[in-house]
């Protein structure tokens, strides 16, 4: 049954298609945690100032890892900074946080991870306890993730300018040949798929720092992503047509990013977002959508139709795909857009966050 859209309706997504069709520009004067939070003072930073100073072909695409190729080789490589606080939380800490982030961006590439280097950040005072328990959390996560430490660095600053510990790290990967990801893939009828319910790690943050004010039983997602993708690549391969983490900024980020970069709608069916009640309850008192919470263990996957079920099937099957989901549709108008069909029958546009709600979550 066609979608019947007001003309008011039209008037006013014509004017945001218009204003989101430009290419940002970064004009701030200075730098605020906003430029942090992946939103839309992240995306004009990168894209208005960073993107076009590095200009090649493999930033075009501003995926989470970039495409090299030596002597026919197809290789992944990325790179990321952990500046979490507190460094410990229910669920994980920043070690573990730091080598799952980058293992899940060489992931979401559809490479294989193999190795990674780390450098440490430490601030004078720091505990040798807390430094040995994170140097443990990395080596067993990398562990976990199948990747070795290769090389490293390690700076120590003066005290009160690192938060104790900041964590830098460049991951390597090898790309799968089964894979066939990127934005520009992305098609009509497309299915939206969330690999389990959303917004624990930025929850789990908040409690963390006792802002909330809650009794909550909620832990970090934080875990590998590859052994998820390579169950979806078994089930649909080139059908796949795109990956990414939740991380800074949500789903809801990861949408408005992909849709504008492909030019493409999507609407998104809120009934059908999964999310812990404990997460909704914490998200209402902040007064934000779950949505735009950070995570650290889930992904968006885009699929062709055909193979929704099979995808949905390979992730629930497998350990942390257990909540998959499908919750929206890639469509054609208005292009570069997220739309939201509400509970209660409506529409509304879900746009990119400003602002930064939830500060230094990873």
């Amino acid at each position: 049954m066609p979608e019947i859209v007001s003309d008011r309706e039209s008037r006013i997504l014509e004017i945001i298609e218009t204003a989101r069709a430009k290419r940002p520009k970064f004009r701030d004067a200075h730098i605020t945690m906003s430029h942090g939070a992946g939103g839309k003072a992240t995306t004009s930073l990168i894209e208005g100032l960073l993107a076009p100073a590095f200009a090649s072909p493999a930033l075009d695409q501003l995926a989470d890892a970039g495409a090299v190729s030596v002597e026919g080789l197809e290789l992944a490589l990325t790179t990321d900074s952990f500046v979490v606080k507190p460094l410990s939380f229910p669920g994980g800490s920043i070690g573990e946080l730091a080598v799952n982030g980058t293992v899940n961006d060489l992931a979401m590439a559809g490479a294989r991870p193999l190795a990674l280097t780390l450098s440490l950040v430490l601030e004078e005072g720091l505990p040798a306890e807390t430094l040995r328990a994170e140097v443990q959390a990395i080596a067993d996560a990398a562990r976990a993730a199948g990747v070795d430490v290769v090389a490293g660095d390690t700076k120590v600053v003066e005290r009160g300018h690192a938060d104790g510990m900041y964590i830098c790290t460049s991951g390597l990967g090898v790309r799968d040949a089964r894979a066939r990801l990127a934005p520009d893939l992305l098609r009509p009828g497309d299915r939206i798929i969330v690999s389990g319910t959303i917004g624990e790690h930025g929850t789990a943050i908040m409690l963390a720092r006792g802002e909330l004010g809650l009794d909550a039983d909620i832990e970090s997602d934080t875990r590998p992503l590859w052994p998820l993708v390579d169950a979806m690549l078994d089930a649909a391969g080139p059908r796949l047509s795109c990956l990414r983490d939740a991380t800074r900024g949500g789903v809801a980020s990861v949408l408005n990013e992909l849709a504008r970069a492909s030019g493409v709608a999507m609407v998104v069916r809120e009934a059908a977002v999964p999310v812990q009640p404990a997460v909704a309850g914490a998200a209402e008192i902040l007064g934000i959508d779950p949505m735009y919470v950070a995570n650290e263990g889930k992904l968006v996957a885009f699929v062709s139709p055909d193979a929704a079920e099979q995808v949905l099937a390979a992730l629930r099957a497998t350990p942390g795909g257990e909540g998959a989901a499908e919750i929206g549709e890639v469509k054609t108008d208005p292009p570069g857009m997220v739309l939201v069909e509400t509970s209660f029958g409506g529409r509304r546009v879900m746009d990119q966050l400003v602002g930064d709600p939830l500060p230094r979550i990873c």
